[in-house]
């Protein structure tokens, strides 16, 4: 088969998948994306770049008001489907089947070009103003023109729920975020944790940490608290953990923490002339000498940070829930989870990690406490956690159940 996959940002979700389809001999498999976000390849997979929105096509997006993603969609749907026409004129290369995220607006009008070709779409979140992530908790009451904003946001989202022949979503979290009538297209599969790399310590036992250009060298049995968020932000409840850390700093001497991520936001509202990171500094209240923010890392550097653990801390709003806390659990670091429906789903209190108020941060650091005060119960959580990775969310696992779904709607 031709298989087409599209992501305006290679290879995000198919990361695994697309090398996967493609060890296949009987697969064609070329990955179409706006930019190559790991500046890298994928083994047997053939990369084609299309062009991204010229001034003119931002200049109107930006005149859109609450429809502003359905434009920047609309702008991303043509540019994919022209570039489909290209492949098809002057490579003869057309799909058998494509699969695709539908949250950028990549597979908008792909019927439109193969009327025929089945499309597998990856859904990763509907947007509601009520029960849901940007209005959870009681005393935070959406106004009109968040509810208009909010509903204007799932516009693309329903023209490729109605197109798209089948949809896959990764937890059943966001699987109940979509309406009641596209759910039986809908079916709850992770793209899958890589286990052999997120595993523990080859030696049994919690290494120390070594990070040469951030200058860190922490001996084996320091106690090493980590968190790990591509943004630091609200969503992830960034603000939160300073707060607990200060706490757990105060009582535990020789903690080190250790912060990886950069300072942006990628999930909800910018802050107005500052950074989230700029106002804890501000702040301040934290021993800087033991607090080690250390950026975006390579892999490697991040299997030796979870490896050398003592608990990890993963707070997150009722959303997507993210890769870096089911890699945590793999790694068996013994965590305090936020108790919000999407770690609740994978993570049960006092038995494979702790659970703690999302928005409190003394109870946060209580539980940090509990684990880090209590060896053979952190042993127990991380091992755990492990075992529920193997278990539910095992890469090849979830690769060969996407790729039974892809064959069934394949004539």
């Amino acid at each position: 088969m031709n298989i087409f996959i599209l992501h305006p940002s290679f290879p995000a979700q198919y990361l695994n998948f697309a090398p996967y389809l493609a060890s296949n001999p009987e697969n064609t498999v070329h990955f179409m994306s706006k930019e190559n976000s790991i500046n890298s390849q994928l083994k047997n997979v053939t990369l084609a770049l299309y062009q991204k929105p010229n001034e003119k096509a931002e200049e109107w997006i930006q005149t859109c008001g609450p429809l502003r993603p359905a434009a920047e969609a609309v702008v991303e749907g043509q540019a994919v489907v022209r570039a489909m026409e290209w492949m098809a004129r002057e490579r003869h290369i057309r799909p058998d089947i494509i699969i695709a995220h539908t949250g950028w607006g990549s597979t908008l009008y792909c019927k439109d070009l193969y009327p025929k070709v089945p499309i597998l779409g990856y859904f990763e979140w509907f947007y509601r103003a009520e029960d849901s992530d940007c209005y959870w908790w009681p005393d935070e009451i959406p106004q009109m023109q968040n509810r208009i904003s909010i509903r204007s946001r799932n516009a693309h989202h329903l023209l490729n729920l109605d197109l798209c022949d089948a949809g896959i979503t990764p937890t059943k979290w966001q699987y109940e975020q979509f309406p009641e009538e596209y759910k039986p297209k809908l079916n709850i599969i992770h793209e899958g944790i890589d286990t052999n790399f997120c595993s523990p310590d080859p030696s049994g036992t919690r290494p120390g940490l070594v990070l040469d250009d951030v200058q860190i060298n922490l001996p084996e049995g320091t106690e090493i608290l980590t968190y790990v968020s591509r943004g630091f932000e609200m969503y992830r409840g960034f603000p939160y953990f300073m707060d607990a850390i200060r706490i757990v700093l105060q009582r535990r001497p020789k903690l080190h923490v250790i912060v990886v991520g950069k300072d942006r936001i990628c999930y909800g509202a910018q802050l107005k002339d500052t950074t989230y990171l700029q106002e804890e500094e501000k702040k301040g209240g934290y021993d800087t000498e033991r607090v080690h923010f250390v950026g975006l890392r390579n892999r490697g550097d991040y299997q030796k940070i979870l490896r050398a653990s003592s608990c990890h801390v993963y707070l997150t709003r009722p959303f997507v829930l993210s890769w870096s806390f089911l890699e945590a659990m793999s790694f068996g670091c013994p965590i305090v989870g936020s108790k919000t429906p999407p770690v609740e789903e994978v993570m049960e209190d006092n038995v494979n990690g702790l659970l703690a108020e999302f928005r409190s941060p003394y109870h946060i650091a209580r539980k940090i406490e509990e684990i880090l005060d209590d060896r053979e119960l952190a042993k127990k959580l991380g091992e755990r956690a492990r075992e529920t990775v193997l278990e539910r969310f095992e890469l090849m696992k979830c690769m060969r159940a996407q790729e039974d779904l892809m064959y069934s709607l394949v004539r």
